[in-house]
């Protein structure tokens, strides 16, 4: 399941009244296509998050650039967003999380600026190898020397890619135009698959790649499990004198790392198009070395870039309004936003199932069962085992979305079974979720629903309650006798964590342990844990976040 994928609804014409409020310059190509589409959009740029604030209330769709930040609170604000649209590919300045849980839908637009990134890349490359911007401002200070100029050919060098999705595939035809060797590597692609996209290069792991490449390029998306991916640790494996190029996020090269790198000489040079923190402080590691060359995050800043990307963005929000096709969707999969309506409660509670389930299990889990009941599978439910394996595999894995989250549950062996059932029981809709080992010898389930837009847990094991997943959770498996539980609230009192709430679990038959699940407003320490698992009465403690 691709998040670029389409899926249609008729939705009723709309009328024009739908308020659409752009937020950052945009060619004015954007402008003609809403109009041709017979809306009227409201323009307003450079505003900060107060600003945004008091202009959201009525909003049915925002459209930025990278200057905008979409804020939870923005978000949360705007009662009648539906649809937040990012000219241009990366979407790190939008709280997806509270997009998918408010059921907003963030679109970018993927293919806009493929070319032109990809071309400053080679660009980088090519100014990188042969010291272009040192030698221009020499010039024309009145310095004439060559001597600390000279540079290297590219012919018969090799060129690590890091990412291999399409603007990757861009600088490899270029660069194989150039006669370099080229290698890439790309944590979702195949061998087969990889070089059979660009035939001629070579695929490989990324601990393969560096220690052959002269030079290396990025291209990837900054996630948990991207961020300081070029570290200290991995810039000593790479090859002496490696040159590197970043046109893609900031935040990927450790800087500090790389300065230290430079200054040694393991790196020749760098060529960065983005920083971690843009635009950089006065005392910046890396500015002023003319070892580096820094450009102000020109990836997409092209006259044709500029204009395809705003043609899209306003191309794909009417359609989202007219049609209900949610094209090149990020953080959900592509589907009528009457459905991500109606389920966008109970994707944040399918999240939060698969945690608490991941938390919950003394042994890796090995298959799931799902179970989407009631009212709930009437509606298009492609989101919810997703973000039951987002919330599972979070636990353990970093980067873990919607998108990857089928393919890692692959790798960590775990099948996923799905299912409908009409019957709800007394509840309008139900998400049941059991999780089992390998051989079955543990197998934990948990139930939930949604109260007013809420999730809820309505069971857990054989245990029936009613509890909203949120904060640190103590369960406790303890003797069944009096004065334990008060023996437990005094205990946390003592160490200043209160107890929100409490749902008790009786013995099961010739048994005499009871369940507790307190549900906390503080996350206790390690003494406050070891002190409750010293408690004479208490068998097991487990602590669970959500």
């Amino acid at each position: 399941m691709h998040p670029s994928s389409l899926t249609e609804t008729t939705f009723q014409k709309h009328d024009g009244s739908a308020r659409i409020l752009i937020c950052d310059a945009l060619s004015p190509a954007a402008l003609e296509v809403f109009e041709k589409r017979g809306f009227n959009p409201e323009v307003e740029t450079g505003m900060d998050e107060a600003r945004l604030l008091e202009r959201v209330d009525e909003v049915d769709a925002l459209v930025i650039r990278s200057a905008t930040k979409i804020t939870r609170a923005v978000i949360e604000r705007a009662k009648k967003l539906r649809v937040i649209g990012r000219a241009g590919v990366g979407v790190d300045n939008v709280d997806c999380d509270a997009a998918t849980e408010n059921g907003v839908v963030v679109m970018n637009t993927p293919t806009g600026n493929t070319t032109t990134t990809g071309e400053l890349a080679i660009a980088l490359l090519c100014s990188l190898a042969r010291h272009i911007p040192r030698a221009d401002r020499g010039t024309r200070s009145g310095n004439w020397s060559k001597k600390a100029l000279t540079g290297t050919e590219l012919t018969g060098k090799t060129l690590g890619i890091v990412g291999f999705g399409r603007i990757g595939r861009v600088v490899a035809e270029r660069a194989l135009g150039l006669k370099l060797k080229v290698l890439a590597t790309d944590p979702f692609l195949q061998k087969e698959e990889a070089e059979a996209l660009i035939p001629g290069i070579e695929f490989v792991t990324l601990d393969e790649m560096l220690p052959r490449t002269d030079f290396v390029t990025l291209h990837m998306p900054l996630t948990d499990s991207t961020r300081n991916l070029f570290s200290r640790e991995r810039l000593a494996t790479m090859k002496h004198g490696v040159r590197i190029i970043n046109a893609a996020r900031g935040g990927l090269i450790d800087e500090a790392a790389l300065a230290e790198a430079l200054d040694s000489g393991q790196v020749a040079g760098a060529a960065l198009d983005v920083l971690a923190q843009e635009p950089p402080s006065d005392d910046h590691p890396l500015l002023g070395r003319d070892d580096v060359i820094l450009t102000p995050h020109l990836g997409a800043s092209s006259h044709e870039a500029q204009h395809n990307v705003a043609i899209d963005v306003a191309t794909q929000i009417c359609d989202f309004i007219e049609l209900g096709v949610a094209n090149n969707a990020v953080n959900v999969p592509a589907v009528s936003a009457h459905s991500l309506r109606a389920i966008a409660p109970y994707v944040r509670l399918a999240e939060k199932m698969g945690s608490f389930l991941a938390q919950r299990s003394t042994e890796p889990l090995r298959k799931l069962e799902i179970t989407i009941s009631g009212e709930l599978a009437k509606e298009d439910t492609r989101h919810l085992p997703l973000a039951v394996l987002v919330g599972l595999l979070r636990t353990s894995t970093r980067g873990v979305n919607m998108v990857n989250a089928p393919i890692l549950a692959k790798e960590h062996g775990l099948r996923v079974l799905e299912a409908t059932d009409e019957d709800a029981g007394n509840f309008q809709s139900l998400i049941k979720v059991r999780g089992s080992s390998r051989a079955g010898e543990e197998s934990r389930l948990v139930v939930g629903t949604v109260f007013g837009r809420r999730p809820r847990f309505v069971r857990v094991d054989d245990l029936h309650l009613d509890f909203e997943p949120a904060g640190p959770v103590l369960i406790t498996e303890h003797e069944d006798q009096p004065g334990v539980l008060g023996q437990l609230g005094t205990l946390l009192g003592e160490h200043a964590v209160n107890i929100r709430r409490l749902e008790l679990g009786a013995p099961r038959k010739g048994d005499n342990v009871a369940i507790g699940i307190l549900c906390l407003d503080e996350d206790p320490d390690d003494d406050v844990l070891a002190a409750v698992r010293a408690m004479p009465a208490v068998r097991g403690v487990q602590l669970v976040r959500l």
